[in-house]
């Protein structure tokens, strides 16, 4: 008889930004949770017509909706307490705040239900060069073998699971450095 043993991450994958913050991402995804997370991501940018790596060729509004949903998409993939720090929505009313939500469309309908609500990205703000880093690290570390998984589900076998080892980290480039993807 035949054993196989398959390695599973227990570690979360780290993300350092600066000298301050570390996000911390899932060890495992399902499967279907990235690629339903990624194809919502992918939807909003094929409606916007914009290509996340060329934001100047592209209107102001459609680059914040679209830095917006991928934020959304990299938190959805984050433990709750970076997810918390990386992406939220206040809702205020009469200078107090009444809510935090980590998905802003859940923040409007909220605010809109309230006398004078308004919402307030109160999210970590990062340049859009460090979230598409960002976007293209996920991609690569959920979605297999340089990020060639196939888009929806198949008979064919999926690649091996990584042996057991360090876990993964991004560190993303200091002042000066040439280096943009760390693992």
């Amino acid at each position: 008889m035949a054993i196989k043993k398959f390695a599973l991450n227990t570690q979360p994958h780290e993300a350092e930004i600066g000298d301050d913050v570390t996000l911390l991402f899932q060890p495992e995804v399902m499967g279907d949770e990235f690629l339903d997370a990624y194809g919502r991501l992918q939807e909003t940018t094929k409606k916007l017509n914009i290509d996340l790596s060329d934001a100047t060729s592209v209107d102001l509004s459609d680059v914040r909706e679209a830095n917006v949903a991928l934020r959304v998409f990299l938190a959805s993939l984050m433990l709750p307490e970076s997810a918390e720090q990386f992406a939220r929505w206040e809702v205020r009313a009469g200078g107090k705040t009444v809510g935090s939500y980590r998905d802003p469309e859940e923040a409007r309908e909220a605010a809109e239900s309230r006398k004078g609500g308004k919402v307030l990205d109160a999210g970590m703000r990062l340049p859009d060069r460090v979230l598409v880093e960002l976007m293209e690290w996920v991609v690569e570390l959920y979605g297999g073998a340089g990020g060639q998984r196939p888009p929806t589900s198949s008979n064919a076998s999926a690649s091996a699971s990584p042996g057991p080892g360090p876990r993964g980290r991004a560190a993303l480039p200091s002042k000066g450095s040439t280096s943009t993807r760390g693992r």
